[in-house]
């Protein structure tokens, strides 16, 4: 919604808007932009009166002021809506789907196309250091780039997100079981992403991992555009009616001597298939392969995706967004991969997103945290018990409910030469600010 303020506001609107607990880096391009932002969501803001509310899925019946509008009938309208009718329309969209690995497979899609001269506009769900923010409107006409959501649209619309993108090509990254507050199992998300499908034209391309079996469930119900897959072997399945067999490119990013001097600066192998997925993406945008390695090369990274805070008495603190049993693994993988096994990795986490709140991945936790040499596990809010997720690590796992003495602890266990990394989908108390200040205190000390 944020990135959503941004593209209303360049676009001529008078735009202000609330939430709670805004947390950087979007409050502070808010603010930058000089768009207003009330902090709750009190019934007293209906005094503003604006042409139009657009309502984010964050907002719910009971709280004052959606209650303020319905009694009203004031004009309303979902932020997916608003951007379908506003905007999308007048251009051609890319948009980015799968469980992970959607910002940066959307801000390196930008990237390719930003690289290749075509300067796409964008919306995605984080801030693209490429581009010091998260959204731009861009031309009529050219293409845009939009990050693309299974969540729900609103409370008045349970369709997900991306069923009000139109897209011209939309990409699958992966697709496995999350957003346990909305759906049931990951048959009920294989089923919107199959509504998706469904609605997609006939000269659309879908470009699709072939290593995900939930993504071949889904195109086996139906598949009426074009299909490139990537990551798979041999091309094309029957029904496709084009075929690109992306692991050649797979190969070219992982193997330096391919590349010669082009190498990629995402560590991890997850990282390269969002990679591969960008590149196949931008190849039927008309960006030659080629091109698209070679700005591959200078693609700066997302804050908060295994960004780095920062660094005191020789240790270095990392931040991620990682908040999934999948991801906190491959996140972990990633950073094995680059700092190598004689560097200790610390581990920090808190389980913030509505399914680990629900604690339907809590069996999972213990076996994703494998590649961290200390784990320390926030429990605030928790309505399982941690700790007892953690148990078959409990020789090397800490779990805190109070934030500065885990910050003690963690500077405490932390030597030089270790790495620590911050896994997280929100603002976490600003720990990695207050563990960089604790280090280097301590160090000065």
């Amino acid at each position: 919604m944020g990135g959503l303020a941004q593209i209303a506001q360049s676009l001529g609107h008078r735009v202000t808007g609330c939430d709670s607990h805004v947390y950087p880096p979007m409050s502070s391009q808010l603010e930058a932009a000089g768009i207003g932002l009330i902090e709750g969501f009190e019934e007293d803001q209906f005094a503003i009166r604006p042409d139009l509310w657009v309502v984010g899925n964050v907002a719910r019946r009971g709280l004052p002021i959606v209650e303020k509008i319905l009694n009203s009938s004031a004009p309303m309208v979902s932020g997916p809506q608003w951007m379908h009718t506003h905007l999308l329309r007048d251009r051609r969209v890319i948009a980015v789907a799968g469980t992970h690995g959607k910002t940066t497979t959307s801000s390196l899609v930008a990237w390719l196309l930003e690289s290749a001269g075509v300067h796409p506009g964008f919306l995605i769900g984080g801030v693209p250091e490429d581009f010091g923010q998260s959204a731009r409107a861009g031309e009529a006409g050219n293409w845009f780039v939009i990050e693309a959501d299974e969540y729900d649209t609103a409370f008045f619309d349970k369709r997900s997100k991306f069923l009000h993108y139109p897209a011209e090509i939309a990409v699958i990254n992966n697709l496995e079981f999350d957003h346990a507050d909305i759906f049931p199992n990951v048959e009920a998300i294989e089923t919107q992403f199959h509504h998706w499908i469904r609605c997609l034209p006939t000269k659309a391309t879908v470009v699709a991992n072939g290593e995900s079996e939930s993504i071949q469930k889904v195109l086996d119900r139906g598949l009426w555009s074009q299909l490139e897959w990537f990551n798979r072997a041999g091309g094309w399945q029957a029904g496709a009616s084009k075929s690109f067999d992306g692991r050649e490119v797979f190969d070219l990013i992982h193997d330096g001597e391919a590349l010669g001097s082009v190498r990629s600066p995402l560590w991890g192998a997850h990282n390269r298939a969002n990679a591969v997925a960008a590149i196949v993406a931008a190849r039927a945008a008309a960006v030659d392969v080629q091109a698209s390695l070679a700005a591959l090369s200078t693609f700066q990274g997302v804050k908060r995706r295994m960004q780095k805070r920062g660094e005191a008495g020789g240790i270095s603190v990392y931040d991620d967004f990682a908040h999934h049993p999948t991801a906190i693994e491959t996140t972990l993988a990633g950073l094995r991969d680059q700092v190598g096994r004689d560097t200790r990795i610390l581990a920090v986490l808190e389980p913030r997103s509505n399914t680990m709140k629900m604690g339907v991945m809590r069996a999972r936790l213990a076996d994703s945290l494998r590649e961290a040499d200390r784990v320390f596990g926030f429990d605030g809010g928790l309505g399982w018990d941690l700790a007892e997720a953690l148990g078959p690590i409990q020789d090397r796992s800490w779990v805190f409910d109070e934030l500065s003495a885990m910050v003690d602890a963690i500077v405490k266990e932390a030597r030089a030469g270790d790495a620590i990394l911050v896994m997280s989908n929100g603002g976490f108390g600003g720990i990695h600010e207050k563990l960089l200040d604790s280090l280097g205190k301590r160090s000065a000390g």
